[in-house]
């Protein structure tokens, strides 16, 4: 009677693993997609918005910030700095305002797929002038 408690026990484990395990899959491909739709607008490979460490170099760029911020996302405590100031200038590039960006930080699985499926349009205004 011992084995049958004991093998119906991992079972359910199994099932909120699975649940847990789906759901967290789910997130990251709508991240991804509104990555690569967001890299697209913005005139990048849409494939560079799901290789990890490369997708925040072509952020930075699509953020017109020098390259070297790109550097301070391995920086503890100044990640998150540089984190907050990327993602406001990407929602600049894209006429959002400081609230935009900052949901593009804490909310990136909302805000990156509102930026790439919605009818915003990237404007890079170094290449205005």
């Amino acid at each position: 009677m011992v084995a049958v408690i004991d093998s119906s026990v991992p079972l359910q484990n199994i099932g909120s693993t699975g649940v847990e395990l789906f759901a967290v899959v789910a997130l990251a491909i709508v991240v991804f997609a509104g990555f690569w739709k967001t890299f697209e607008k913005a005139g990048e490979p849409g494939w560079a918005g799901i290789v990890p460490i490369y997708n925040l170099y072509v952020l930075v760029k699509i953020s017109g910030n020098a390259w070297w911020w790109f550097l301070l996302f391995f920086v503890p405590f100044v990640n998150f700095f540089a984190t907050v100031k990327i993602s406001i200038d990407v929602a600049g590039k894209f006429n959002r305002g400081i609230l935009f960006g900052l949901g593009l930080t804490f909310l990136s699985f909302i805000f990156f797929p509102i930026l790439g499926f919605g009818n915003y349009q990237y404007q890079d205004r170094t290449q205005l002038s």
